[in-house]
């Protein structure tokens, strides 16, 4: 017998059954990331982050899952609508609480719904998908978000009027290199002599680089990290504080494994560093700071560094997050993300489809464009970009 359910948290679940349905999948996803950001509050009542995960058992035996959350503001999405909310108000439709499918904080794409072992997957994301519309519905929600989803997933909900919106990012791929030299050969001559005259700069001013993986990272490597985080936050008019320091402390427990910390040292002190992520044959940037300025410091904690440990390591993909046409430069080509929109509100609904099917066709032809002139000489071709509107067969 099928039974649907919403809990209050991911912690409310066993580590190895909510663990067992993300199996190889993105580790943002992970029992400890999530919890991680429950148990430091930086999620939870007050932040507008409503944990709420949504699941469904056959008996005792948890078959699928998504992480959900109640939303009553935008921020920390990376996938921006407020456009969406401010058109709603002025026609005098409530935009704000919502459901979100998706990771705090993280424009990390990757499955947005968990699937059990020998389970049919596709019918269980219309199970769920069919859920997370009832309860947007029943509850006066103005909809539901599945933020950076797998372009797979997007056909799962075929007919069951999502819309489709796409957008892009920079990853680097590792089309088999042996050294970083290697590496640097695919570029065009300026564009190499470049990045090396910004590599050349560490040494210049003093600075030595190191990557610290898993156990390699001692304790008091977390607290300065947190500093680093927030160094960003504190330099940047559009910075804003999602994490404290006690999502650091946890993390240490709970994800040390998954960790990779870039950190920047000059006579011995810590003045840069940038907090990374790694599962399987993937690499994560996510939090970069520096303490003290240094020139294209950067450039190389944030980049050349990651990229060098990804050769090194065999990891083929290198996912630094959102945003930065200054990656383009650099050797990370676009790539096309997606996710899917239910708005309760049928005008507001026909207004988003009609604002997505433009934004689609600009994205392919952006992607496309970059594609073409990429920095990197013969460069891999990009996937086709899905163009229709509403999720439909």
């Amino acid at each position: 017998m099928q039974r649907v359910e919403m809990l209050e948290g991911v912690a409310e679940l066993p580590r190895e059954a909510w663990d067992a349905l993300v199996g190889d999948e993105s580790p943002f996803l992970e029992w400890g990331w999530l919890t991680s950001l429950e148990e430091s509050a930086s999620v939870g009542p007050g932040t507008g982050w409503l944990p709420r995960p949504l699941v469904i058992r056959e008996g005792s035996r948890l078959v699928a899952a998504c992480p959900v959350y109640v939303k009553d503001h935008s921020e920390g999405e990376f996938v921006f609508d407020w456009a969406w909310a401010d058109a709603a108000e002025r026609a005098g439709i409530r935009y704000y609480p919502k459901l979100l499918v998706g990771v705090p904080f993280t424009p990390v794409p990757g499955a947005r719904f968990l699937v059990a072992g020998g389970e049919d997957r596709s019918q269980r994301i219309r199970d769920l998908g069919a859920a997370l519309r009832e309860l947007c519905l029943g509850n006066e929600l103005s909809g539901v978000h599945i933020n950076f989803c797998q372009e797979a997933e997007t056909s799962s909900l075929a007919g069951s009027d999502y819309l489709l919106r796409v957008g892009l990012q920079y990853h680097w791929i590792n089309a088999g290199y042996r050294s970083f030299d290697d590496y640097l050969a695919r570029f065009r001559s300026k564009r190499r002599n470049q990045i090396r005259r910004e590599r050349r700069e560490m040494a210049q001013q003093g600075i030595e680089i190191e990557c610290l993986r898993g156990d390699a990272i001692p304790d008091a490597l977390f607290e300065p990290m947190f500093r680093c985080y927030l160094a960003t936050i504190e330099n940047h008019y559009w910075g804003r504080q999602y994490l404290n320091a006690r999502f650091f402390e946890v993390l240490a427990q709970r994800f040390r494994h998954r960790l990779c910390f870039v950190v920047a040292r000059r006579d011995g002190e810590l003045i840069a560093g940038t907090a990374n992520v790694v599962k399987g044959d993937s690499f994560y940037g996510r939090y970069w700071g520096a303490l003290r300025p240094a020139r294209h410091l950067h450039f190389n904690v944030c980049y050349y560094a990651a990229i060098e440990h990804c050769i090194e390591a065999g990891i083929q993909r290198f996912e630094p997050g959102a945003g930065g046409d200054y990656k383009y430069l650099r050797g990370f080509d676009a790539h096309p993300t997606y996710s899917l929109h239910f708005l309760a509100e049928p005008r507001l609904a026909d207004a988003v489809a009609r604002f997505l099917d433009a934004e689609r066709t600009e994205a392919a032809r952006v992607i496309d464009e970059l594609r073409a002139e990429s920095p990197l000489r013969r460069g891999l071709r990009c996937p086709p970009i899905e163009r229709t509107g509403r999720v439909r067969d």
